[in-house]
């Protein structure tokens, strides 16, 4: 008797520790369709099912095929695409205090889509952060893709693996900043960055705005630019296998890369570049 109960007390406090695990996670995969597994911040790693925990220091991997949504304790959300991972760096949620508000998601490989909460929307903008292998990307919206392809990534969108290697990341509302040692660049709604490495400034692929509809290719843009009393650069810019044409405005807040269309429509987001 003494056994049995001892057992149903242990045992009740097991499912107790267990749910105040999960109650003060960070997040909790909220859909999952495919295998995604963690390798938490003890060593330890195991297989993820849907309402699972996760918190800062997790390294969260997608296989081939699956897909895996996050949701977070302020309200921010990512989805990580197939043969992905990323690292939660640190995550630091409390409604009562949003001075230590601190998220910082980094993408070793592959792609996501995130949207962002409370964090980096209540008076420090650096507070939510994605590291990628190339370049750092603030937020100053809601929601965007990004993928990292420094060493290829293929099969994370239908067409990702004839993307060159680097960086891309696309804005679909708000606005990122995406920024490396070399430069920085802000990515407003329906435009792409792309960074080729770390040493290679960001630039957008092409542009979208009504200001620059009638625009056909790099040197109408300098034009434009120098006409409006801006110093623009024209440079050829190799980009993998294919050349491209980049043209940087420093005073304008401009760098744009003109390429072929199917290089933005292989990243699965993100505006027409012009030839």
């Amino acid at each position: 008797m003494f056994a049995r109960g001892f057992l149903a007390r242990l045992a009740g406090f097991i499912i107790l520790a267990a749910g105040a695990g999960a109650a003060f996670a960070s997040g909790t995969v909220a859909h999952l369709s495919g295998s995604l597994s963690v390798q938490r911040a003890d060593g330890t790693s195991s297989i993820l099912a849907r309402n699972s925990p996760v918190n800062a220091g997790d390294v969260l991997t997608t296989e081939a095929d699956s897909y895996a949504q996050i949701n977070f304790t302020d309200g921010s959300s990512m989805t990580l695409r197939p043969n992905s991972t990323v690292r939660v760096e640190a995550y630091n949620f409390n409604r009562e205090q949003p001075q230590n508000d601190n998220s910082f998601l980094r993408l070793v490989k592959g792609g996501m889509r995130t949207v962002t909460g409370l964090i980096g929307r209540r008076g420090n903008q650096d507070a939510y952060k994605i590291g990628t292998n190339q370049a750092t990307i603030g937020i100053r919206g809601s929601s965007g893709d990004t993928l990292d392809c420094s060493e290829g990534c293929p099969g994370v969108t239908p067409t990702s693996g004839k993307l060159p290697q680097g960086v891309y990341h696309a804005t679909h509302t708000g606005a990122y900043i995406v920024q490396n040692d070399a430069g920085s660049v802000l990515v407003n709604p329906g435009q792409t960055a792309y960074v080729k490495d770390s040493s290679t400034p960001p630039s957008i692929l092409g542009i979208k705005g009504p200001e620059y509809s009638d625009i056909q290719n790099p040197q109408q843009l300098a034009e434009k630019l120098q006409a409006a009393g801006h110093k623009a650069e024209v440079k050829e810019f190799q980009t993998g296998a294919r050349s491209a044409v980049e043209v940087r405005a420093p005073s304008a807040g401009l760098a744009v890369l003109f390429v072929r269309k199917e290089f933005c429509d292989q990243i699965g987001a993100g505006p027409e570049s012009k030839k």
